[in-house]
């Protein structure tokens, strides 16, 4: 199986970035990765907090199915807290279940890209 790669984007103009990646794969012979795409900073920090960022983190290092309480133990947080993260994170498409209940993540590689640029940034 082949490693699956994300990016996970901060980028206001959305649409600019969904037609270069269809672009891209339209041209493409390989696997290109997939991404996610927050419209602004504060949806992004509000979705991936710091919590849910180690449980993704702790995922992807184990790399294999893990259960809610191993994970609850393992990141030292109560069991409730890291269900409702698993929510989030799942709903996001960065997590997915098992049919035995467990959770992985499906990602070898998570790539973070925010940008910020002041006003002579984009002047020049």
């Amino acid at each position: 199986m082949e490693n699956r790669t994300l990016t996970i984007s901060v980028d206001a103009d959305w649409q600019s970035g969904l037609k270069n990646a269809a672009r891209k794969a339209v041209t493409a012979t390989t696997y290109q990765g997939e991404t996610l795409n927050f419209q602004r900073a504060d949806e992004f920090f509000s979705m991936l907090t710091g919590n849910r960022w180690r449980l993704l983190q702790a995922l992807i290092e184990k790399g294999s199915t893990t259960g809610v309480r191993e994970l609850a133990r393992q990141l030292h947080r109560d069991v409730r807290r890291v269900h409702d993260d698993i929510i989030a994170l799942e709903k996001l498409g960065l997590i997915e279940r098992t049919a035995n209940g467990g959770v992985v993540c499906p990602f070898d590689d998570v790539h973070v890209d925010v940008r910020v640029t002041g006003a002579l940034a984009k002047a020049a």
